[in-house]
């Protein structure tokens, strides 16, 4: 018996209904979905933390998402693991012919934009072929913010170059600020999420991923904060003593020791 075999056996003895783990038999496909995405986070912390042991670690929390999932369909008769593996096995056989195609496709080599092509005409045999078709909606908030607009771009419906976007975007400040004069937190919501998205069109012409962007802003200010925070307890204050100019001078001193 290989691995991937021995984990499908557990996974199958935790969904036993009379000997099984009753904490795995009350899960279903909506139950379990956000541990997935945690799981899929942790995966990424492990990889920017370069924590080997821990990546390698995550990933079977991960593996073991997939296994459930399949178990779970197979109980349904929908699909089970093999079917998942041949799904994947096709496609990407599928998507790379300059690997896996014949002698023409792969002498003529990887063609800019050829992998986007194929997802298209994939999307063409869906129910729905439309070109947003299958952005999930639970991605987070940034990174479908960049997969809807490089989609609209796909076909066309984009800004020629980035001095259209900055020109959105100043457009989206003033929205915002008249949303603002009018007190009406309902318009102001809508029109600050117009400006992150045009934001994120910008991001997108420049190259930048908005979700990697974001989070790496978020662990600086972190990384600067806690050096401030430390700076002021190892002097004997706290935060909440000193004014806002004297946490300003604070954090430009942290903010010079991190350059």
């Amino acid at each position: 018996m290989n691995n991937i075999e021995k984990l499908l056996e557990i996974m199958d003895a935790l969904r036993e209904p009379e000997t099984g783990c009753p904490w795995d038999l009350e899960q279903d496909f909506s139950t379990i979905a956000p541990y997935t995405i945690e799981e899929a986070y942790e995966v990424a912390d492990a990889i920017a933390r370069d924590d080997m042991p821990a990546l390698r670690d995550e990933l079977g929390d991960l593996l073991f998402q997939v296994v459930f999932y399949a178990r779970m369909a197979k109980e349904t008769g929908a699909f089970d693991f093999g079917d998942i593996v041949e799904g994947i096995c096709d496609k990407m056989l599928r998507r790379h012919p300059h690997v896996f195609g014949n002698d023409e496709e792969r002498a003529a080599g990887l063609r800019e934009g050829s992998w986007e092509r194929i997802k298209s005409e994939e999307r063409d045999q869906r129910d729905d072929p439309g070109a947003l078709a299958g952005v999930a909606r639970s991605l987070p908030a940034l990174k479908r913010a960049q997969k809807l607009g490089k989609r609209a771009a796909g076909v066309g419906f984009d800004w020629p170059d980035r001095s259209g976007v900055r020109e959105k975007i100043l457009e989206e400040f003033d929205e915002l600020d008249e949303a603002v004069h009018t007190g009406e937190p309902a318009q102001v919501e809508e029109e600050f999420g117009d400006l992150l998205f045009a934001l994120v069109n910008l991001a997108r012409h420049l190259g930048v991923d908005a979700e990697k962007a974001l989070m790496g802003a978020n662990l600086k200010f972190e990384s600067r904060f806690r050096e401030m925070e430390q700076a002021i307890v190892a002097s004997g204050g706290r935060l909440q003593d000193r004014s806002l100019e004297a946490l300003d001078t604070e954090w430009r001193a942290a903010k010079r020791r991190r350059r």
